[in-house]
């Protein structure tokens, strides 16, 4: 799936089984409830937290697609095209980034 068929998939998910968006101030705190949860995980799994019971049946990819489908939704209801807006932000990066990690003695 492209990111333009994901935004596609998703806007008709939501006028269809979700009825309709949250406005883009719930969408957003509800974003970042999603990257909290995303956070507990990768602080356990990966971090020096341990585990709960109630953390041991979570999906890390499940709770990523999560924060990709709520960036989603906040990305229509603001008329972004996530495609373009990515295309265009790896172009800075390249630019800005071209020898500054080749030339980083910490990632060598």
């Amino acid at each position: 799936m492209t990111i333009k068929e994901a935004q596609q998939t998703v806007d008709q998910w939501i006028k269809t089984t979700g009825i309709r968006y949250f406005n883009e101030l719930t969408n957003t705190a509800i974003l970042m409830e999603e990257v909290g949860e995303v956070a507990r995980i990768m602080s356990r799994k990966y971090g020096e937290q341990s585990f709960k019971k109630s953390d041991l049946s979570v999906d890390l990819g499940d709770e990523m697609a999560d924060v990709l489908f709520v960036l989603i939704c906040l990305a229509n209801q603001t008329g972004i095209d996530l495609t373009s807006a990515m295309e265009k932000n790896l172009l800075k990066k390249t630019k800005r980034d071209a020898e500054r990690h080749k030339n980083n003695k910490k990632l060598q």
